[in-house]
């Protein structure tokens, strides 16, 4: 019979019902056996009404201790005591199919009883979803936190709106919401792609290569997004490598100054020598009357011969450059070195004592390199003090057998020190107007290079001594047998 309040019949609810995709099943509320079910609840457990209605929860459920009896009445308990609760409930079919539902309990007052209606889905592909999903939110959230690159996402106000862990971890950190041009330690925010300088406020900033690009999630995300990764080893092993070429090409400069002086001074040994000659010709064939010009000549022939002088030992030392390493005396290279040492210092009136070890010092080096690295403490020595009151224009070189062995030498100077700056050596330090510092860089790579150190520090009661040490030639052999 058709009611005037809603024009539907009692028969029109009975198929609304069963129209519904929702599965629905009718309990009992004292005793929770099964009164009835919708056409889609038997669909999916695979039995007709009449089949459900003797069915028990072990008959119809997944065997697990979740899914017992007891706890499914539990459940629907709770529903006739509140009128409501809800669960995951996972429901066995006819064919022992499993299938996962979320399935909703609620107390409904019918005309004859009280019954606990029970609506229910299959969620099955949610779950595999979900699933999914997890599984996929951890694999990323790995692979972001493992990544060397770091990633942030910057509003237009360049405030942090998003920061990865990689980019936590890189910039110690403290990310969300930071105004990101803090962390840019020269005043620029990136928007292309290069190289720049980032630090967390009092940290020591770190070179970065970073690209740039928009980014628009909808609803979600929108701004400019930065990715970086840290290259402060590359930028200072590049760093290192344009040193060692401007070493490398300085060494080039004084050899291609070694086969000038070699020349020159082949060149001018000859007119020398025919000059000599003339003055030697000429004083012959005055008398003793002409004393004065006699006397102007003896000192021609004086001046004459210590420029012969001069250029033999250049021509000697210089001819040394052998490109390959030899067993040596320091001590040797030393004196070899002495006489341009001395020339040096008379220019500035400098005193030079020379105090070499009374045995010998034997190490294995090129000659011409180590040689170098002398005379270049040396003159920095002898230029550092050349401006201090006569008393203290004072040199001593010392060489002695190292603690550990080695051959060492040592250059003492009473100037005004050196600071104690680690880079001395890096080519960027010089006390002199006109120095470029290069010459401590190359001594410093010349003696690395030979396996030795080359250190400075303060003397007593001032100023500086510069000393390096050489291994052993036995130690040098060893070490090349090793490797």
């Amino acid at each position: 019979m058709v009611t005037p309040a809603d024009g539907l019949a009692p028969a029109d609810f009975r198929e609304l019902t069963q129209s519904l995709k929702y599965c629905v099943l009718l309990h009992d509320a004292r005793t929770f056996d099964i009164l009835w079910a919708n056409r889609a609840a038997c669909d999916l457990l695979g039995w007709s009404v009449d089949e459900l209605k003797p069915l028990k929860a072990p008959d119809m459920s997944k065997n697990a201790r979740q899914y017992s009896r007891e706890l499914g009445h539990r459940w629907l308990g709770r529903a006739v005591e509140h009128g409501i609760s809800a669960t995951e409930w996972c429901y066995r079919s006819r064919t022992g199919e499993e299938i996962p539902t979320e399935a909703i309990a609620i107390r409904v007052e019918l005309a004859g009883r009280t019954a606990v209606m029970v609506q229910f889905r299959d969620i099955a592909e949610e779950k595999a979803v979900r699933r999914d999903l997890f599984r996929t939110e951890n694999r990323l959230r790995a692979f972001l936190g493992g990544l060397a690159e770091g990633i942030v996402v910057l509003d237009d106000g360049h405030r942090v709106l998003f920061a990865s862990e990689s980019a936590a971890r890189l910039l110690d950190g403290g990310l969300d919401g930071a105004d990101f041009s803090t962390y840019c330690c020269d005043g620029t925010v990136p928007e292309h792609e290069g190289r720049y300088r980032f630090a967390a406020p009092g940290s020591e900033p770190r070179w970065y290569a970073a690209t740039c690009q928009h980014i628009e999630i909808e609803s979600d995300l929108r701004g400019r997004m930065l990715l970086f990764y840290d290259i402060t080893d590359r930028v200072r092993a590049e760093e290192r490598h344009r040193r060692d070429t401007q070493h490398l090409d300085h060494l080039a400069r004084y050899n291609a100054m070694g086969d000038m002086a070699m020349a020159i001074a082949h060149e001018v040994s000859q007119p020398l020598s025919a000059a000599y000659n003339f003055v030697e010709g000429a004083r012959g064939r005055l008398g003793a009357e002409h004393d004065a010009v006699l006397w102007g000549l003896d000192n021609a022939v004086r001046q004459i011969e210590r420029a012969r002088r001069i250029l033999a030992s250049l021509r000697q030392y210089v001819g040394r450059l052998e490109q390959s390493e030899q067993l040596t005396d320091l001590n040797a290279i030393v004196r070899d070195c002495a006489y341009f040492v001395e020339l040096r210092a008379q220019e500035h009136a400098v005193a030079v004592e020379f105090d070499l070890a009374a045995g010998a010092l034997p190490v294995r080096c090129e000659n011409v390199l180590i040689g170098q690295v002398v005379m270049n403490l040396a003159f920095n020595a002898v230029d550092e003090t050349a401006t201090l009151p006569a008393a203290d224009r004072r040199v001593r070189i010392t060489t002695r057998r190292a603690p550990d062995g080695g051959a060492e030498l040592a250059v003492h100077d009473l100037g005004l020190g050196t600071p104690p700056d680690e880079r001395i050596f890096d080519g960027v330090f010089t006390a002199k107007e006109n120095g470029s510092g290069i010459g401590l860089a190359l001594s410093h790579r010349i003696v690395t290079r030979h396996g030795g150190t080359l250190h400075v520090h303060a003397n007593e009661p001032r100023g500086s001594v510069f000393r390096f040490t050489l291994p052993t030639a036995e130690a040098r052999a060893e070490e090349a047998e090793s490797t």
